[in-house]
C-alpha cells in the first residue's frame, strides 16, 4: 500500500522532529508527510532548530493562518494533497513508539470492510497515575473490530476513534464524503459514526502504538470539554440517545477501585478535581447556545471556530 501521513501543526517543537524522525524508519515507507501548518513563521523557526529536517525529502508542507483551521476542514485539505490508498492522520505530539507503527496500524484496512483503524496511546515517561489510568482505560492491550451492531452495547465507544494516530482507507473516506468540514472538535468519532452507520467497521489495533499524553490543569480540562460537548451539541445526528455521562461514571468507579488496589487511594482527590473540570466543562458546552457569547469566547480552547 502507499501510505501518506497528514499531520496539522501549529508552533511545533521537538517532540514533532522527534516524529519525522521516527516516520523515517518505518519497516512501510511512507510516500509523503503531508503536514498543514498553522503559522509559517514558527515552521521556519523549527527547521533552522532541527538542520537534520531538511534532509527529509519527503516532507510537503503547507501554511494557513489560525483563522483557516479547522479540525475537520483542515484535515480534509491534507486528504486532497494526497493520492495515497491509505492516509494516516497524527498530530504533532504523538510519537511511534517503535519502527512498526505504520505496519501495524495499517494491517487492518487490508480487509476493505474496514474505513479506519487507529492506534493504542501509551503515557509518556512523566505521566503521573491519573493519566496513565487514563491511557490504559481507553487505550487497552486487546485489539478490537467494531461494527453498527456493537453500538447498542457498547453505546459512544461503539464509534471511539482518534485522529492522535488512526489509518483511513482514502478510497472509503472519499466515498463517505470525508471529515466534517467545520467542527470544533470529533471530526473523528462523527466520521467513524457515519462508517458504522454505512456497514463498514472501526478497527482498534492495539500492537501500533504511539507515546501521548498531557497533564491538563483544571481549566484546560474545563476548556477541552468544553468543545467537546460543543460538538456533540452541533450533531444531535451522531451524539442523541448515546450519552457519555455512563462512560465517564465507568471510568471513576474503575479509577477509584484501581487505586485503592495499588495502594494510593489519596489519587482519588485528583481524579474528582479532575471529573468535576470535565463535567463542568462538557455541562456547559452541551447547553452553550443558552450562554452568553463572551462567555463561550472565554471558555473554549478553539477561538477561531467562532469568528
Amino acid at each position: 500500500m502507499v501510505v501518506d501521513v497528514i499531520i496539522p501543526t501549529y508552533k511545533p517543537g521537538s517532540e514533532f522532529a522527534e516524529l519525522l524522525k521516527l516516520l523515517q524508519v518505518q519497516t512501510i515507507s511512507v510516500h509523503k508527510i503531508i503536514v498543514m501548518n498553522t503559522e509559517e513563521a514558527c515552521w521556519d523557526r523549527l527547521v533552522y532548530e532541527n538542520k537534520e529536517m531538511q534532509q527529509f525529502h519527503n516532507l510537503e508542507v503547507h501554511h494557513l493562518s489560525q483563522n483557516e483551521f479547522d479540525h475537520g476542514g483542515t484535515r480534509h485539505k491534507g486528504m486532497l494533497y494526497s493520492q495515497a490508498e491509505v492516509c494516516i492522520c497524527m498530530t504533532q505530539d504523538a510519537v511511534p513508539v517503535d519502527e512498526y507503527l505504520i505496519e501495524k496500524l495499517i494491517a487492518p484496512l487490508e480487509d476493505k470492510q474496514v474505513a479506519v483503524s487507529y492506534a493504542r496511546q501509551l503515557p509518556k515517561a512523566d505521566a503521573g497515575p491519573l493519566e496513565q489510568f487514563s491511557r490504559s482505560f481507553n487505550y487497552p492491550d486487546a485489539s478490537k473490530r467494531k461494527t453498527a451492531a456493537d453500538i447498542e452495547a457498547m453505546g459512544i465507544k461503539a464509534f471511539f476513534c482518534s485522529d492522535v494516530c488512526a489509518a483511513y482507507n482514502r478510497e472509503t473516506y472519499m466515498a463517505l464524503g470525508g471529515f466534517i468540514r467545520h467542527t470544533i472538535f470529533n471530526e473523528d468519532m462523527i466520521f467513524a459514526s457515519g462508517a458504522l452507520k454505512a456497514g463498514y467497521h472501526v478497527y482498534y489495533a492495539a500492537d501500533a502504538k504511539v507515546l501521548h499524553s498531557h497533564e491538563y490543569g483544571f481549566m484546560q480540562q474545563l476548556r477541552r470539554n468544553f468543545d467537546l460537548g460543543v460538538s456533540q451539541a452541533e450533531h444531535p445526528e451522531v451524539f442523541a440517545g448515546i450519552s457519555s455521562e455512563k462512560e465517564g461514571k465507568r471510568m471513576i468507579l474503575t479509577a477509584c477501585r484501581h487505586f485503592i488496589e495499588i495502594g494510593k487511594p489519596f489519587e482519588i482527590i485528583h481524579l474528582v478535581w479532575q471529573s468535576g473540570a470535565k463535567y463542568i466543562g462538557y455541562f456547559l458546552g452541551k447547553h452553550y447556545q443558552k450562554l452568553p457569547e463572551l462567555l463561550v469566547r472565554k471558555i473554549t480552547m478553539n477561538q477561531a471556530y467562532w469568528r
